[in-house]
């Protein structure tokens, strides 16, 4: 198989997607944050000294997705059409699981912008809760399923 974002010399290049047919795409990814079981009430309680974690979070994942483009050296900017990041407290960790859908109708996929939602808002959990739990970890951002383009649809086996 052939990397893409390598031309023929192996320097990286963005991918020319212009001839390829617009359609519909989705993709979904989710991660988790694990932390103490005192950091984990803290949260849920909304007692962290910055605000509600996870509304924050589900925003900041937003705000990523739309900036994926930026931060993604080779990685097409888009003009996404929706974009939802939930957050949700999940004490078999202790902590919180993030989901992430980001939706386009376009040339190339949106699989790095729900990976890129899922890590922000990761990142923004910690930098919320590092106060309290330094020891947290971010664990598995993964892509659970995409649909559209060429190659057509795709799903995590097990999700």
């Amino acid at each position: 198989m052939k990397l893409s974002h390598l031309d023929q010399a192996g320097r990286a290049r963005m991918v020319d997607v212009g001839a390829k047919p617009e359609s519909e795409r989705t993709a979904v990814a989710d991660g988790s944050v694990r932390m103490s079981a005192e950091a984990f009430e803290l949260v849920s309680k909304q007692a962290i000294a910055k605000g509600d974690v996870l509304a924050v979070a589900e925003v900041a994942g937003v705000m990523g997705a739309k900036r994926t483009g930026e931060l993604i050296p080779l990685c097409h900017p888009l003009a996404l059409d929706l974009v939802t990041v939930e957050a949700v407290l999940d004490p078999e960790l202790p902590g919180v699981r993030i989901v992430a859908t980001a939706k386009v109708m376009g040339r190339t996929g949106v699989e790095m912008e729900a990976l890129t939602a899922v890590a922000v808002a990761c990142l923004t959990i910690y930098d919320m809760v590092k106060a309290v739990d330094r020891t947290m970890t971010i664990h598995e951002v993964r892509l659970l399923s995409k649909t559209g383009g060429t190659r057509g649809d795709w799903r995590r086996a097990g999700s």
